[in-house]
Protein backbone atom coordinates (compact mmCIF):
# COMPACT_ATOMS: atom_id res chain seq x y z
CA UNK A 1 0.00 0.00 0.00
CA UNK A 2 1.33 3.48 -1.16
CA UNK A 3 1.88 6.17 1.42
CA UNK A 4 0.26 9.28 0.40
CA UNK A 5 1.21 13.29 2.05
CA UNK A 6 -2.17 14.96 2.02
CA UNK A 7 -3.00 18.05 3.61
CA UNK A 8 -4.74 17.87 7.35
CA UNK A 9 -8.04 19.88 6.78
CA UNK A 10 -8.54 16.92 3.61
CA UNK A 11 -8.45 14.33 6.21
CA UNK A 12 -11.59 12.60 6.78
CA UNK A 13 -13.03 12.66 10.47
CA UNK A 14 -11.68 9.35 12.57
CA UNK A 15 -8.56 8.69 10.68
CA UNK A 16 -5.34 8.57 12.25
CA UNK A 17 -2.26 10.06 10.65
CA UNK A 18 1.39 10.85 11.39
CA UNK A 19 2.72 14.70 10.90
CA UNK A 20 4.85 14.06 7.91
CA UNK A 21 6.01 18.24 7.87
CA UNK A 22 4.65 21.78 8.32
CA UNK A 23 4.86 24.71 5.46
CA UNK A 24 5.02 28.09 6.65
CA UNK A 25 7.71 30.48 8.27
CA UNK A 26 9.36 29.90 11.36
CA UNK A 27 7.21 31.98 13.95
CA UNK A 28 4.21 29.12 12.54
CA UNK A 29 6.04 26.25 13.13
CA UNK A 30 7.44 27.02 16.72
CA UNK A 31 3.74 27.85 17.78
CA UNK A 32 2.84 24.48 16.39
CA UNK A 33 5.77 22.76 17.58
CA UNK A 34 5.21 24.65 21.11
CA UNK A 35 1.20 22.74 20.96
CA UNK A 36 3.37 19.38 20.55
CA UNK A 37 2.70 19.26 16.86
CA UNK A 38 6.36 17.93 15.55
CA UNK A 39 7.36 15.95 12.46
CA UNK A 40 6.50 12.00 13.34
CA UNK A 41 3.18 12.52 15.67
CA UNK A 42 0.33 10.58 15.74
CA UNK A 43 -2.91 11.82 15.25
CA UNK A 44 -6.75 11.36 15.47
CA UNK A 45 -8.81 13.56 13.40
CA UNK A 46 -11.78 13.91 15.27
CA UNK A 47 -13.82 16.11 13.46
CA UNK A 48 -13.31 18.27 10.14
CA UNK A 49 -16.20 21.00 8.83
CA UNK A 50 -14.81 21.86 5.37
CA UNK A 51 -13.68 25.47 5.36
CA UNK A 52 -14.01 25.59 9.61
CA UNK A 53 -11.63 24.65 12.15
CA UNK A 54 -10.04 20.69 12.20
CA UNK A 55 -10.42 19.00 15.79
CA UNK A 56 -7.63 16.59 16.21
CA UNK A 57 -6.11 14.58 19.18
CA UNK A 58 -2.26 14.71 19.25
CA UNK A 59 -1.19 12.45 22.27
CA UNK A 60 -3.71 13.51 25.17
CA UNK A 61 -4.26 16.82 23.57
CA UNK A 62 -7.22 17.73 21.91
CA UNK A 63 -6.12 20.59 19.71
CA UNK A 64 -8.89 22.65 17.40
CA UNK A 65 -6.76 24.66 14.17
CA UNK A 66 -8.35 26.90 11.64
CA UNK A 67 -8.82 26.22 8.20
CA UNK A 68 -5.85 27.98 7.27
CA UNK A 69 -3.65 26.17 9.94
CA UNK A 70 -4.75 22.84 8.79
CA UNK A 71 -4.06 23.86 5.51
CA UNK A 72 -0.39 24.42 6.06
CA UNK A 73 0.22 20.98 7.80
CA UNK A 74 1.14 17.99 6.00
CA UNK A 75 0.29 14.26 6.92
CA UNK A 76 0.80 10.73 6.31
CA UNK A 77 -2.04 8.22 6.48
CA UNK A 78 -1.19 5.68 8.49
Amino acid sequence: MKEENILLSKVTPGKDVTLFSIEGGRCFRARLMDMGLNAGVKIKVLNSYGHGPTIILAGNTRLILGHGMANRIIVKED
